[in-house]
């Protein structure tokens, strides 16, 4: 059986946008059908560090939403995202789905 999806988007952002871009998925049910959110720390660089905890430890909470989706869907959903949640502070990558499936 074929899966339907080949690509997984994981996009890292501070935990202070979740709830808001828990809400911009869910208003786009013709690209994102289902999603996953996995707790983080950001560490490096690119790290801002907001909180005096974070200051003090040296990395920042963040949290990781991955989406799997069809790779042709990619463009139109962070076209749809960067509309309404413009920072610098969020970042995106793709990986390929080379197979997905359920043990029932």
């Amino acid at each position: 059986m074929e899966s339907r999806y080949d690509c997984q988007l994981t996009v890292a952002l501070p935990v202070a946008l979740e709830e808001e871009f828990i809400d911009l998925l869910r208003g786009l049910p013709t690209l994102v059908s289902g999603f996953s959110i996995i707790p983080a720390e950001g560490f490096g660089a690119g790290a801002q560090l907001v909180s005096t905890m974070e200051q003090v430890r040296g990395r920042s909470r963040r949290l990781l939403v991955q989406v799997l989706m069809q790779q042709a869907q990619v463009e139109p959903l962070l076209a749809a995202l960067r509309t309404t949640l413009r920072s610098a502070d969020v970042a995106w990558w793709t990986l390929p789905i080379t197979g997905f499936g359920r043990f029932a």
